[in-house]
Formats: structure tokens, C-alpha cells, sequence
């Protein structure tokens, strides 16, 4: 599995600094949540706090967009150093046309699809994207328990994606450490989101290299 480490977890007195950290750890990519406050009840940043923290580390900057209308600020976040923009199947854009939109900025896509969202609701979209999302708890917050009824979702993405001959990964997030991710990496799982796992580990490198091996 790679393994992309959320910031929303870190002290964002020393954003940079948490950063570097998750660079030091062997991570593969940096998991950036965006919340507008609409599409989820909390906020959390924007384009300027990405701008900022990009020159920092080379890492691959996956940014997941937890918002209603994520189209129109999309050119802002390529500007700021998203590497991958990822907007929700659930918003209010036309999900289509707002692919298409990140694919003509020249960056990665993804969609995601919440708890209540099944599978199949993805699979019209798979032929335009690098990735699908699952969460694995309910968006907008951090350190929740990690649902494993959404494995069977992962498990139909991934025979869907197998069967197509696309090559596109399953990314989970919510509630991934050390015993949950051997579980998702079973169901078809290939990146694992970590916040506190990873933020709160006595050793983040081993952790980190221990999901890697999965």
C-alpha cells in the first residue's frame, strides 16, 4: 500500500514542520482536507495554506475537496501545488464536466463516495480518474472508529476496476492504523489515509514502512 498521512491531524502552528515530518516518515504522498463548512459542518483551509505549505517538501500533494462546489476554486488549488484534486461523487457540480475541468489543468483525478454512497454509483466515472476514495468513517471529521462494513465497497471497486483493465487505485480513509489497514489492503485497498497513526506513533517511519509492505 502507499500510505498518505492526513494533515488535518497535525499542529498547524508548525504546518511546515509537520510536513517535513511526514516527508521524514517515508510517506508516499500528503493528504490534504479541504472543508468548506457546507458539504461538511467543519472548515479546515484553502489554496492559500497549500501555496504555503508546498514549497516544503516534493511530496505528491493529494488533495481531497470536502466541499459543495468544488468547481469553481479547482484552477486556484492546481495553482497552489495539488498534484491530484479529489471531489466528492455526493457535491453539487456536475461530476463529469468537474473531472474533465481537473484533467485540463493537467492534474491527477479522483472522486470519493461516503459511507451511505454505494460502489456502483462510481463506476460510470472510473474511466476518468486515478483514483476512487472510500471512506471509511463519516467525512468532515478526525478520529473516528474505522467502519469495516464498507469493505464489500472496496471489494466491488476493485473487481469493477480489475474487470475494465483500468488502472486506477482505491484510496480508504478513516480510522486507518496498523490493524485496520491489513484489512483494507485484503478488500483491494492500495492507499491508505493516516492521521493520528501516523501523527501519534512511537516509531512513524516503521508504522509507515509497515503499511507499505502490506
Amino acid at each position: 500500500m502507499k500510505v498518505s498521512p492526513s494533515i488535518l491531524t497535525c499542529d498547524f502552528a508548525h504546518a511546515a514542520d509537520e510536513v517535513r515530518f511526514v516527508a521524514n516518515s517515508g510517506a508516499d504522498m500528503v493528504h490534504l482536507d479541504v472543508m468548506d463548512g457546507v458539504f461538511v459542518p467543519n472548515l479546515s483551509f484553502g489554496p492559500p495554506v497549500i501555496a504555503a505549505l508546498r514549497p516544503h517538501t516534493d511530496l505528491f500533494f493529494d488533495v481531497h475537496l470536502m466541499m459543495q462546489h468544488p468547481r469553481r476554486l479547482l484552477p486556484a488549488f492546481a495553482k497552489a501545488g495539488a498534484d491530484l484534486i479529489n471531489i466528492h461523487l455526493e457535491c453539487a457540480d456536475p461530476i463529469r464536466e468537474t473531472l474533465a475541468d481537473i484533467r485540463a489543468l493537467g492534474k491527477q483525478a479522483a472522486i470519493t463516495v461516503k459511507p451511505a454512497t454505494p460502489a456502483e454509483a462510481a463506476f460510470p466515472y472510473l474511466d476518468m480518474v486515478d483514483m476512487v476514495l472510500v471512506m471509511t468513517v463519516e467525512p468532515g471529521f478526525g478520529g473516528q472508529s474505522f467502519m469495516e462494513d464498507m469493505m464489500p465497497k472496496v471489494t466491488a471497486l476493485r473487481r469493477e476496476i480489475d474487470r475494465r483493465g483500468l488502472s486506477v487505485a482505491i484510496q480508504v480513509d478513516g480510522g486507518i492504523g496498523a490493524v485496520t489497514a491489513p484489512i483494507a489492503a485484503a478488500a483491494g485497498a492500495d492507499v491508505a489515509v493516516m492521521g493520528s497513526a501516523v501523527f501519534n506513533a512511537p516509531d512513524p517511519r516503521q508504522l509507515v514502512a509497515q503499511v507499505q509492505a502490506l
